[in-house]
């Protein structure tokens, strides 16, 4: 198999996440807990992990501070595979970061910051490496701004590249105003089922993801969770259910539905066998800490997908 080459842009994030937390201590008391591991993630990040296990080049392209985090990040994201070489540091603020505690049902707010996502600019990016790929994908076209993540978008367009867009912000008519520039040259849109509902204000997930592609994405594939994935285009509705598993950590799980789904799109495979595996791919990921989580590759992945086909048929 020829591999695909997948240019990944916008956020980067390092996590730590904390697991086992059941309150924050009084004072200055202290808790132990079973495990406190970093991992790198983010909408452009965290896709990247995943698409390099699957077999695809992931090109990073995006911005990370200059501190010790950046480079944290940046050795984790080489260990995994990925070309860091579009990725830019900067002075400007300290590199993306979030803290994640891990509660024992699963829950799991956070304390983020921005950091330098938000400095990144469309003049960062070298677009005549980005259009080397087959495909872009743009993971928070919120950070650039509507009309200049349109304008990369509608470069690679005419070069050629399918793309692909993942909102990171939460669902709400503003920001979806701010980045409707987008839109239009967004091949497939990628939300989760509450940003479809909070765009949209509709109660109905169908509803509002035929709206979104009333808005100009050629397709609008929307993960709901322990749901599974709702996938909309102009010619067919599908809808793929999630993958039962042992969940350890939903984080990422958004991130790796849409490397699978991405990459099987990219390989020639339908919607409905490109959400299986972006589901398939969700699945490794929650069955353990981080983005990162597990050891898989796309044989592994696909076999998963294919034995519990088979064993939920009988």
């Amino acid at each position: 198999m020829t591999q695909v080459e997948i240019a990944v842009v916008g956020v980067h994030v390092l996590d730590t996440h904390v697991i086992g937390i059941t309150s924050i201590p009084e004072g200055s008391q202290g808790q132990l807990v079973p495990t406190i591991k970093v991992s790198p993630a983010g909408t452009a990040g965290g896709t990247a992990v995943v698409l390099s296990r699957l077999g695809a080049r992931a090109r990073c392209f995006g911005a990370i501070g200059t501190d010790a985090m950046g480079d944290a990040l940046l050795a984790m994201l080489h260990r995994e595979g990925v070309d860091v070489g579009g990725l830019v540091r900067t002075t400007a603020a300290q590199t993306s970061a979030s803290v994640i505690p891990v509660r024992p049902h699963g829950d799991r707010p956070a304390w983020h910051c921005v950091g330098a996502n938000a400095a990144f600019r469309l003049e960062d990016i070298d677009l005549a490496e980005v259009v080397r790929s087959s495909h872009l994908h743009l993971g928070g076209p919120e950070f650039l701004g509507g009309p200049a993540a349109a304008e990369l978008l509608r470069y690679a367009k005419s070069k050629g590249l399918s793309t692909s867009v993942d909102i990171l912000a939460a669902g709400d008519p503003g920001l979806l105003q701010w980045i409707a520039d987008v839109l239009p040259h967004t091949d497939y849109l990628l939300p989760n089922d509450e940003q479809v509902l909070g765009f949209t204000g509709t109660v109905d997930l169908l509803t509002g993801a035929r709206q979104l592609l009333a808005a100009g994405p050629g397709c609008v594939a929307v993960t709901q969770g322990s749901e599974g994935a709702l996938i909309v285009s102009p010619d067919e509705t599908v809808e793929v259910p999630a993958f039962a598993v042992d969940v350890v950590d939903t984080t990422g799980c958004g991130d790796a539905f849409s490397a699978g789904f991405i990459l099987g799109r990219a390989l020639g495979r339908d919607l409905r066998e490109a959400a299986r595996l972006g589901c398939a791919a969700a699945a490794h990921v929650a069955q353990g800490i981080g983005t990162d989580a597990g050891a898989y590759d796309l044989d592994v992945v696909d076999a998963f997908a294919s034995d519990y086909h088979i064993a939920a048929a009988e």
